[in-house]
């Protein structure tokens, strides 16, 4: 009599493709003068801003999570569409959240994105520190408890001061989080002081070599990030070559204990 084969082992591991894009509202620059010769297209609706859009979206299917910065949440200058509500629903992906910020009357309306494969557990919005209000950090937490997965949105100021108080804010409601994920437009570089403190303040790790992303025409800056905690191993991290706006796409792809970040099976369908 054979003996059964033994079942397969459950994965002690699952790996999440992860992207991080600040989009300009769609807009698309390729030379610091654009800023200037094409200002009245960046608070103008067009056809060249949606068909940037239908790009990303041909591209978004290949990850599990999508950071998302100045996507506009509905104003004149996105023809009134919430962009991340469409690049979720153009790309096929079934969960998105917003956080507007920023509003300037009706003519532009930023705001932080988040497209998931994954239904989240909780979405929270915050108001990051600064003398002008307008920035936020979205974070959205994906299983319970010790369990859980948290991924952070966040564009953050221009002032190294002023990102000193946002980044010691983020590494305030991150601490608790062994499993934590921070993405976005930080407008810093991975050594900078303001940095080291987040660092210093949480489990988020320094990357081990900076990725330019900015400008998306001859990078030279490394001011996009996907930071992790210790307990995330970090595979590779690398800029997706299509430019959709003024930065490059950030991508990483990470792995982690299969069971963080999953639904509860009473909440699994």
């Amino acid at each position: 009599m054979t003996s059964a084969e033994p079942p397969a082992a459950a994965p002690a591991e699952r790996r999440l493709r992860l992207l991080s894009c600040n989009i300009l509202a769609g807009a698309s620059v390729q030379r610091y003068s654009e800023y200037v010769t094409r200002s009245i297209n960046a608070v103008l609706p067009g056809r060249s801003k949606m068909d940037n859009l239908d790009r990303l979206a041909e591209v978004l299917p290949q990850f599990d999570m999508i950071g998302l910065q100045e996507a506009d949440a509905g104003s004149l200058r996105s023809g009134f569409l919430n962009q991340t509500r469409y690049l979720a629903e153009t790309a096929g992906m079934p969960f998105w959240s917003h956080q507007p910020n920023r509003a300037m009357a009706r003519l532009a309306h930023s705001a932080n994105g988040l497209i998931s494969r994954f239904e989240p557990h909780s979405v929270l919005d915050y108001p990051l520190p600064s003398r002008i209000p307008g920035r936020g950090a979205l974070l959205a937490q994906f299983g319970e408890g010790d369990q859980a997965l948290a991924v952070m949105v966040a564009h953050l100021s221009l002032s190294a001061p002023a990102r000193a108080k946002q980044l010691g804010f983020i590494a305030e409601l991150l601490h608790d989080f062994p499993h934590a994920v921070l993405m976005g437009d930080l407008n810093t570089e991975p050594h900078s002081v303001e940095m080291h403190q987040l660092f210093s303040k949480c489990s988020l790790q320094p990357p081990a070599q900076s990725t330019p992303t900015f400008p998306s025409w001859k990078p030279r800056k490394a001011l996009d990030h996907i930071l992790t905690s210790a307990a995330i191993h970090v595979e590779k991290r690398w800029t997706l070559p299509q430019a959709f706006s003024d930065h490059l796409p950030l991508a990483a792809d990470i792995r982690l204990p299969a069971h963080i970040g999953r639904a509860p099976r009473s909440r699994r369908r």
